[in-house]
């Protein structure tokens, strides 16, 4: 259904706002499937995590892999992180146009002065839960704006919880929910589901799966004739079975090992060259081995 990006400096009330959002959403007339993505998810110390830029590059990875597994258009992913690199935002919109779902990003906007007030507060109450200081600078400093003409941090929503607090009736959760649960028609102007291009679709493992299936199926038929024929001591041939539902292989006369390796390469050329312009090469082996052996019934004359 959609990816919301929850962006914003260190301690500006995201963790919140992401409870909020996913409650609003839940309690929205739709119902949606809500995950909440975050580095609690992984328990990881939150300074540990940004004490580097290999830690921090780390979390990123860890982070983008979960969204990608997570996102589909059966739920609805909020990635409750800082965020704060424009670079990774537009990685996550590459994610949710990837998946054809929808995408917003919903930015805490506070002040600095507010923010390191909560990082104190945060730190007399308990540790873990604040930032060192020489960190908090950092990310500080560091941190990027979104910008909503960039279409990675557009539809764009601001909350500002220093000063109206965090509330599920806040005018810009209201609208998050209503872009994020409203149904979709050829009408529809104010929401955006993202449409996969030919460079964000993955390749179909269908056509990997009927390469491999059509060699072992093509290899299974050519083991059962050689069996067949070294059973038969050179002698007259009834048909070869391969199983229920599978035609019979009427070879009357011995075929050399050459001669059916040189078809099957000629058979798996000729299916390769009709997939360039038709439909794909048989992805299960019974299909595949169906298509063999009526082209060795031909091929052999029968």
């Amino acid at each position: 259904m959609a990816l919301v990006v929850i962006c914003g400096q260190p301690c500006s009330g995201k963790s919140t706002a992401a409870t909020c959002l996913a409650e609003a959403l839940r309690d929205s007339e739709s119902n949606p499937t809500v995950r909440i993505i975050d580095e609690t998810l992984f328990h990881l110390d939150r300074n540990q995590s940004y004490v580097n830029m290999p830690a921090e590059k780390n979390l990123r990875g860890v982070l983008r892999s979960e969204v990608d597994r997570s996102t589909s258009k059966d739920n609805i992913v909020i990635v409750d992180s800082l965020n704060s690199i424009k670079g990774y935002r537009y990685e996550l919109w590459c994610l949710a146009r990837a998946a054809g779902v929808r995408y917003c990003v919903v930015y805490c906007d506070v002040e600095e002065s507010d923010c390191r007030k909560w990082n104190e507060e945060r730190r007399n109450k308990d540790e873990s839960s604040s930032y060192n200081e020489n960190i908090f600078e950092d990310l500080v400093r560091r941190f990027e704006k979104p910008d909503s003409r960039n279409r990675w941090d557009s539809p764009l929503f601001e909350l500002h919880p220093s000063r109206d607090g965090i509330d599920k009736t806040a005018p810009a959760m209201l609208d998050a929910v209503s872009y994020l649960t409203k149904k979709v028609d050829s009408r529809t102007k104010d929401v955006k589901v993202l449409q996969p291009t030919i460079a964000t679709q993955s390749a179909r493992p269908s056509q990997a799966n009927s390469l491999y299936e059509l060699d072992r199926a093509t290899q299974e038929v050519m083991t059962a004739i050689v069996a067949a024929q070294a059973q038969a001591f050179g002698g007259p041939l009834n048909g070869i079975s391969l199983g229920p539902g599978l035609p019979v292989i009427n070879v009357r006369s011995s075929v050399g090992l050459p001669e059916l390796r040189r078809l099957r390469r000629t058979f798996i050329k000729l299916t390769g060259q009709t997939s360039l312009s038709g439909a794909p090469p048989p992805t299960d082996a019974e299909s595949a081995k169906r298509m063999f052996v009526d082209y060795l019934n031909r091929e052999l004359g029968v």
